[in-house]
């Protein structure tokens, strides 16, 4: 008996440093990569059901992992749908609300967070989000003649990289400029559910993009597998937002395609249908490898989404839109907010509630006016029922029976704006300072009369951090 016992006890202590070997190995924390395409609609995708696109390496990590189907940015536009990830604040609360925009000075970002755990916090690509004194990144590799990704620097740094690391390639791609040329005719394209009226020209040049775009992820992908990362990196592709519905508050414009995969922990060919958002990528992250999510930070990690378990992270998920310090500028800020089948729409410069939005300022409500005059068919509320409805087509805010969703919905986004603090809480109609679009300047863009043409002046601005 006592020399089997030895015998055991040899074994053991025989298998004992591979026990501990793979012991290290499970407590290695992963890498991040996260690709982030430009304007991009979620639809236009053959794994998110488009035929006629050219997108099989987006297709194969779907099967590889975990792809989303109710995934959501805040806000239908670059930076403030960036600002969200990196962040993972609100742009309210983050400060950059409307296009071009800074986030406030003291907020803290994924550099900070993950740098304090040991990681480097990489930024390959695009930019779009400021200020630098906020952004500091671990490193940061530009652009390409400003459109193509910087893959020569990216591959230098994965094969020879000796801490964990999170790398964000941003791609400038499908966003325009699009080819005059094309692999793509006007037969090729495939028509989505929401797209209304004539074909769109823009079309064959964006099928194009996308397919460049593509040849671009397929390279980082190879470059993962040539330096032996994929076992143990959390590998995500989105997009920003789509194109379809940028600057406003359709689905086609906040609905972003999101596919994860994670060997070992994300089950392959998966799918979920869980109500999240781009904020909640941070607290992801952060709960991954083990650090405490800040208080601060809006959203809520989805790590047991990950791991499979069904349970709702969210009961609502928010947006936003302004039409200001856009090409088009128009004062029309929106609010919405969604549950599970429901979404309720504001547009708080309406022409039905633009009399309530003027104050002392003759100037300011000039513009106001203006701004809800751009707009006429848009009325104060929307409701929709997205179960049968999901992209906006039919509006029922008048439909008996729903004052019960309506109240609910109502009083769900009041008090997500009074979180986060948001101006129009507190001021009647703020125009917000622009950085490159004025409401006050013509351009080729934007046609102002010469009766407002240059009449604002710095103190009609709604007071900001930049």
């Amino acid at each position: 008996m006592k020399l089997i016992q030895q015998k055991q006890i040899i074994f053991f202590l025989f298998l004992l440093p591979f026990y501990c070997v793979e012991a290290q190995q499970n407590k290695t924390p992963p890498n991040f990569i996260f690709y982030l395409a430009d304007d991009q609609d979620q639809l236009d995708y053959g794994v998110y059901g488009n035929p006629k696109v050219h997108t099989p390496a987006v297709d194969a990590l779907a099967k590889e992992g975990m792809r989303f189907t109710n995934f959501y940015t805040s806000q239908a536009i670059c930076a403030p749908s960036r600002s969200q990830i990196f962040t993972g604040m609100y742009p309210v609360k983050n400060g950059c609300m409307a296009n071009h925009l800074p986030v406030k000075p003291d907020v803290k970002t994924v550099i900070n967070y993950m740098e304090s755990a040991g990681y480097e916090v990489v930024l390959a690509g695009k930019g779009h989000v400021k200020p630098n004194t906020v952004f500091q990144w671990s490193k940061y590799f530009t652009s390409v003649a400003h459109r193509y990704l910087p893959l020569k620097d990216l591959e230098n740094y994965l094969k020879t990289a000796d801490k964990p690391f999170c790398v964000f390639v941003t791609s400038d791609y499908p966003h325009g400029p699009y080819p005059k040329s094309s692999n793509y005719s006007k037969k090729d394209v495939f028509k989505l559910p929401y797209d209304k009226g004539n074909f769109k020209k823009f079309k064959t040049g964006y099928y194009q993009n996308i397919e460049d775009d593509n040849t671009q992820l397929e390279r980082v992908l190879q470059m993962v597998e040539r330096y032996g990362l994929a076992h143990n990196s959390v590998f995500i592709y989105a997009s920003d937002h789509g194109i379809s519905g940028k600057w406003g508050v359709a689905e086609q414009g906040l609905k972003v395609p999101f596919v994860v995969r994670w060997p070992g922990v994300v089950q392959p060919n998966s799918v979920s249908e869980s109500l999240l958002n781009f904020v909640d990528v941070l607290p992801t992250f952060l709960d991954i490898i083990g650090v405490k999510i800040p208080k601060s930070i809006d959203g809520k990690s989805f790590y047991t989404t990950l791991k499979g378990d069904n349970q709702p992270i969210h009961q609502y998920v928010y947006s936003l839109a302004t039409k200001q310090n856009i090409q088009q500028c128009k004062v029309f800020p929106t609010r919405a907010v969604r549950n599970s089948r429901y979404k309720l729409i504001r547009n708080y410069n309406s022409v039905d509630v633009v009399a309530s939005n003027y104050g002392s300022n003759p100037v300011v409500n000039k513009f106001i006016k203006i701004g809800a005059e751009s707009y006429p068919n848009i009325p104060f509320e929307e409701l929709y029922d997205l179960k049968v409805d999901p992209y906006q087509s039919n509006n029922i805010i008048n439909k008996p029976g729903l004052a019960n969703v309506k109240k609910e919905l109502s009083k769900a986004l009041q008090s997500w704006m009074e979180d986060q603090n948001d101006f129009l809480v507190h001021q009647k109609m703020p125009l917000i300072k622009p950085t490159l679009h004025p409401l006050d300047r013509n351009s080729k863009w934007n046609k102002v009369s010469s009766e407002v043409e240059g009449k604002l002046t710095k103190n009609d601005y709604y007071p900001v951090h930049y």
